[in-house]
């Protein structure tokens, strides 16, 4: 029995560690995004519905069938005439008492005045406007995705940085602990090192704070637990010049899915118009039917047709009025697009200005930290040469921690405008 106590304890272990243990790669964030996120479920319902819209619009096409029944009941014949037939004299005729009818009636239109055919480009044209603004929505999905990983990333890098200055202060701690015992040294320095360590036991703090909100809001966004989540760590050595990715702003705002959408609202408001001035037309239509009654005393039956056509006259009056609103849509509609593509074409112009200048960040921290490394191993050896005071080597010490700092803060930078920058340019 205690045996098999200890094995299932080793699997309890087992199963904890792994689930600890358990890291996500910036590819498997964004897919568990795509799965999950609740933005993106609501507009894949967006879409679902305009899918039935179209639908619902085509069946416009097909001809409207009613079917009707009656029973009249009264309390004398309704009918009530006399007949003269030749040689037989007057004759009383008495009918329409009591009795039923049904019929059923199928009309197809012929013509509506465009408002069918435009209805259904309509339609269409909204179909297609739900999947771009889905497609708008993975975007935005995938760019917060992609954020809130490299910021994790720079936490947990700064997270790094203070573990070697934590560890350089244990060293210099016992440096000068030694030299105040030998007498060289005044407890001073001594405090001096303590209260550095305690400025960094500070920033450890806030950077931990900061990591665990930004794994929480990741976790949520991403539709999955936080418990043993942890993201594994990228390479952020030097990156590729991002030259190979420049594409020139009108060409780029030509592919992005913002101009579609735009392109499909003008249409609509377009069709919308004529849909507008097809109200004001003739509709013609073609019925065709089967009645049945018996108020005349026996079973009547009979087949019946006839061709509808109707002519609007007073629809006109304020019928012009709301064609001119629907003109006034269309301009409108037309200037925005006109509008929004000169704007994004500035964002992709600025976006690339933004993703050099980050580019140039991380050449000049990865600069510092080289310059800041052999600062630090000079004031090591000049400060046990006894050549320099405490401060210079503590000050050392900072500008090596700042520029790690701002390394990885101008790396996770870069990674995050280049995905911006791939996102304006439609990538």
């Amino acid at each position: 029995m205690k045996t098999k106590l200890i094995i299932a304890s080793c699997f309890v272990l087992l199963a904890t560690t792994a689930t600890a243990q358990q890291q996500y790669t910036l590819e498997q964030c964004k897919e568990l995004a795509l799965k999950n996120n609740i933005t993106l479920t609501t507009k894949q319902l967006d879409v679902n519905l305009s899918k039935e819209q179209q639908k619902e619009a085509f069946t416009n096409y097909f001809p409207t069938i009613h079917a009707t029944g009656s029973y009249l009941q009264a309390n004398k014949e309704m009918l009530d005439m006399d007949i003269t037939i030749p040689q037989m004299g007057t004759l009383p005729l008495s009918k329409l008492k009591k009795g039923k009818m049904a019929a059923i009636m199928a009309t197809q239109p012929i013509f509506a005045g465009g408002r069918i055919v435009n209805g259904n480009k309509l339609a269409k044209i909204g179909k297609e406007a739900a999947e771009l603004r889905q497609k708008l929505s993975t975007d935005e999905t995938l760019l917060t995705t992609e954020h809130l990983f490299w910021q994790i990333v720079d936490c947990r890098e700064k997270l790094k940085t203070i573990t070697v200055i934590e560890k350089q202060l244990e060293q210099i701690y016992h440096d000068v602990d030694q030299a105040v015992q030998a007498g060289v040294s005044t407890r001073n320095d001594l405090l001096r090192v303590k209260l550095r360590q305690q400025e960094i036991a500070s920033n450890r703090l806030k950077v931990e704070n900061g990591l665990h909100t930004l794994q929480l809001a990741l976790c949520q966004f991403i539709g999955i637990s936080p418990a043993g989540f942890s993201i594994a760590a990228p390479d952020i050595s030097m990156p590729q010049s991002p030259a190979a990715l420049f594409v020139e702003a009108p060409q780029a705002v030509e592919m992005r899915s913002e101009t579609h959408l735009l392109n499909k609202n003008v249409a609509a408001f377009k069709l919308k118009k004529q849909i507008e001035i097809g109200k004001r037309l003739p509709s013609v239509g073609v019925s065709a039917g089967y009645v049945y009654n018996d108020f005349m005393g026996k079973d009547q039956n009979f087949l019946v047709g006839m061709l509808q056509v109707n002519i609007p006259l007073s629809d006109w009056w304020g019928g012009s009025h709301a064609i001119k609103q629907k003109k006034i849509a269309y301009i409108r509609a037309k200037l925005e697009r006109t509008n929004s593509r000169e704007q994004m074409e500035v964002q992709v112009e600025q976006t690339w200005g933004e993703l050099q200048e980050a580019y140039k960040q991380v050449l000049l921290g990865k600069t510092s930290i080289a310059s800041a490394t052999e600062n630090m191993r000079l004031n090591q050896n000049c400060y046990k040469a006894g050549t320099i005071p405490l401060s210079e080597l503590l000050d050392a010490q900072s500008l090596l921690q700042q520029s790690k700092n701002s390394y990885s803060a101008a790396f996770t930078a870069y990674q995050m405008k280049k995905y911006s920058y791939l996102k304006v340019t439609a990538r």
